[in-house]
C-alpha cells in the first residue's frame, strides 16, 4: 500500500514515515501544499496523510482542489489545531478522519489500516480468502492456521491483492501502488515476486487473468 506523506516538520515527517514503513506502507514526501496537490493529482495513493499547516497552500486548499478534481483516495488530517469547528471544517472539505497533534503513532497506523479498510468494503482488521489468511496489524499471512513467512514487498503485494479481492489487478496498477518514488518498477520484478509468493502459499494462492493481471478469488472462509 502507497502512502501520501504531506507534512512540512522534517522531524514529524521522518517519524511517521519512519514508523509506517514498519507497518508494512511505502511512502511518498510532500514538504508543500503545491507539491501535495500535484502528487496527489497524478499519482494513485490509498491514503494521504495531510498536515493542515503547509506552505504555499494550506491542507485544506489541498484537500478541497483533490475532491474538486475527483480524487477520493482517503484522507487523514494531522493538525496542532484541535477545536471543533475546524475539525468540521475539515470533514466538510472531504477528509476521512483526523488526528491532532502530538499523536502516538500507534494510533496513526491504526487510523490508516482502518481508512484502507474501509475505502476497500472491509470491516475486519483480519482479512480470508478461503484457507487464505492475512492478519493487517501484525502482518501476518498463513495458509491453513499456518503462519508463512513473506518479505516486505511480498506481504505487501499479498495484502494489496486481498484487500482487492475479487478483482482482477493490473500489473500496471499493482506496480503504482507497491513501490515509492525511489524504488525501482520492473514488471518482471513483479512477476518473480508472484512465483515466490506461489511457491510459499500455494498455487492457487493467486490466480493469473492472462493479458489483464492477478486475482485473489473473493471465496467464502
Amino acid at each position: 500500500m502507497r502512502i501520501l506523506v504531506v507534512e512540512d516538520d522534517a522531524r514529524i515527517a521522518a517519524d511517521v514515515v519512519a514508523a509506517l514503513k514498519t507497518a508494512g506502507f511505502v511512502c511518498d514526501i510532500a514538504t508543500d501544499g503545491e507539491d501535495a496537490w500535484f502528487r496527489g493529482d497524478t499519482e494513485p495513493y490509498d491514503v494521504a496523510v495531510l498536515d493542515l499547516g503547509l506552505p504555499k497552500m494550506d491542507g485544506l486548499a489541498v484537500l478541497k482542489r483533490w475532491r474538486a478534481g475527483k480524487r477520493h483516495m482517503p484522507v487523514l488530517i494531522l493538525t496542532a489545531r484541535g477545536s471543533w469547528p475546524e475539525r468540521v471544517e475539515g470533514i466538510d472539505a472531504g477528509a476521512d478522519d483526523y488526528l491532532v497533534k502530538p499523536f502516538q503513532m500507534e494510533e496513526l497506523i491504526a487510523r490508516v489500516r482502518a481508512l484502507i479498510r474501509r475505502s476497500a468494503g472491509i470491516g475486519s482488521p483480519v482479512i480470508e480468502s478461503g484457507a487464505l489468511r492475512v492478519d493487517t496489524r501484525q502482518m501476518r499471512v498463513s495458509i491453513n492456521d499456518v503462519h508463512v513467512p513473506l518479505t516486505p514487498l511480498e506481504y505487501r503485494l499479498v495484502s494489496f491483492l486481498v484487500h482487492n479481492k475479487g478483482r482482477v489487478v493490473s500489473n500496471a496498477e499493482m506496480i503504482e501502488h507497491l513501490y515509492g518514488d525511489d524504488d525501482a518498477r520492473e514488471a518482471n520484478a513483479l512477476e518473480a515476486a508472484v512465483m515466490r509468493i506461489r511457491k510459499k502459499l500455494g498455487t492457487n494462492a493467486i490466480e493469473t487473468r492472462r493479458g489483464f493481471g492477478y486475482i485473489i478469488a473473493d471465496e467464502p472462509s
